[in-house]
């Protein structure tokens, strides 16, 4: 029996990349999913993608940095399906390269309100949910960046660090409700998004795959089977943990 029959997942981000992969991942393991993303066309094709292998999906427009939008994605996900049992808050952005002194007030704003904020919003509104419920399970995409300084980054990684605070401090208010709180921490990985940090400069590229034990990028795939694992029963006494996927990044 698959890992998720019966159950609903509901994944930000869900057009593209990582949240692409994740989707398609809790489908293939019976879970319908809620596909969400700014983006319609990405995120109607990862639904049309589930649909494709036999599996049930729904397409929901919203912005995570904005309040009643992510409210009307979790009120309408739950008045589809009934139940909210896993949610992987993937949204989030680059923002743009500059050091501290030099990074403008509407980059800050604009990276901590998609990747701190919305993931913020999306899981006050989740766990409400899931405490009515009885159970559930929350996994958040940090980021390598999120346990580690990053020149040239700084509300990247102040938002990526915050993620994880968020992560632990909703496991340890919300254990004893039966809701689990994870994150993953991605290092780069073979999405859109790389070219952000590299600027599509081989060199750059180079340099950063260097720094990882691997020496390559990890692809959506790897991240999305993590993510899951921690949604699944398997991981029933994880909470709280930020689970590095970083080609040994960090062993350094």
């Amino acid at each position: 029996m698959a890992r998720f029959e019966g159950k609903v997942a509901l994944v930000t981000g869900g057009g593209s990349g990582i949240g692409r992969a994740i989707a398609l991942a809790f489908a293939d393991e019976g879970s319908r999913v809620v596909v969400a993303d700014i983006e319609v066309t990405t995120g109607e094709e990862t639904a049309h993608a589930i649909t494709e292998i036999g599996a049930e999906a729904i397409f929901l427009q919203a912005d995570v940095g904005k309040k009643e939008e992510v409210k009307a994605m979790v009120h309408k996900a739950i008045a589809t399906y009934d139940r909210l049992d896993c949610a992987c808050n993937n949204a989030g952005i680059a923002g743009t390269m500059a050091r501290v002194a030099d990074c403008t007030e509407e980059n800050w704003d604009r990276t901590i309100g998609i990747n701190l904020k919305g993931v913020w919003l999306c899981m006050k509104y989740e766990i409400l949910h899931m405490l009515k419920q009885g159970h559930g399970v929350i996994v958040n995409t940090s980021s390598a960046a999120g346990l580690m300084g990053m020149q040239g980054w700084s509300p990247y990684v102040a938002s990526k660090h915050g993620v994880i605070g968020l992560t632990r401090s909703a496991a340890l208010e919300y254990a004893k409700a039966n809701i689990r709180v994870n994150a993953v921490c991605p290092s780069i990985i073979k999405t859109e998004m790389a070219e952000c940090f590299t600027g599509g400069d081989q060199r750059v590229e180079a340099y950063i795959l260097g720094q990882q034990a691997m020496n390559r990028m990890g692809t959506p795939e790897e991240v999305a089977a993590a993510a899951v694992w921690l949604c699944s029963e398997e991981a029933s006494f994880v909470t709280g943990h930020a689970l590095a996927v970083d080609g040994g990044l960090l062993a350094h």
